[in-house]
């Protein structure tokens, strides 16, 4: 494989694991939506996917987590089950896409090793969609919300947290994760060398060379 292609490989990983780290920290935060209201500017509220919290000017921050699973809205139980396939297909791409690294040495020639780099490039493809697909659609129905007519402008609204920009940056990261170890495959050669029939006719000139010049004699 040539530098360029080993570069690929590398440049990948490395957004892989900052991705997918980027991906937990969304996950985690409980910062996805934000509100602050008029009447009490000294706090401000922040809504996650497992626990809301308030916090202060002082900068205390008292959170708290859901009492019940299935009291919860159903874009929080489609977000939490889609950060989560997620998280666990980016930590699968990220286990598989390491040993077919080429400057790993594990067993396998070429064509095994870039087996492992597709499939855990098609992995990292799977894991950005999945993370892009939760905040996107949170960051549509705060929009929606937003802008609803139906409620009085005095109504406090909910505005984007955080969260969703770190999942947005973890969701194209991810994607492009899994197209740099793609276009990496590409660049490798499709079959290995075969020196073995070469060395063989070399054997049998040798044999045939000897064997016309011990009948000339």
């Amino acid at each position: 494989m040539d530098s360029f292609g080993c570069a690929l490989e590398l440049l990948g990983m490395l957004v892989f694991v900052v991705a997918w780290l980027c991906a937990l920290a969304t996950a985690l935060l409980p910062q996805w939506l934000t509100m602050s209201t008029a009447l009490m500017p000294a706090e401000s509220y922040g809504l996650g996917l497992w626990e809301t919290c308030v916090v202060q000017d002082l900068g205390v921050m008292e959170c708290r987590s859901y009492d019940s699973l299935l009291g919860l809205p159903s874009y929080l139980k489609l977000a939490r089950v889609l950060m989560c396939s997620s998280l666990a297909a980016g930590a699968l791409g990220v286990l598989v896409a390491a040993p077919g690294l080429h400057l790993v040495n594990s067993c396998g020639g070429s064509r095994a090793k870039s087996t492992l780099t597709a499939t855990g490039g098609a992995l990292g493809l799977v894991s950005g969609v999945l993370c892009l697909i939760p905040v996107s659609y949170t960051a549509h129905l705060a929009v929606a919300h937003f802008f609803d007519d139906t409620v009085p402008d005095m109504v406090p609204r909910w505005e984007f947290g955080e969260a969703l920009f770190c999942g947005w940056a973890a969701g194209f990261l991810l994607v492009a994760a899994g197209l740099l170890l793609l276009s990496s495959c590409w660049r490798t050669p499709a079959s290995e060398p075969q020196p073995a029939p070469q060395r063989r006719y070399q054997v049998m000139s040798a044999d045939a060379s000897s064997r016309k010049r011990s009948e000339y004699v």
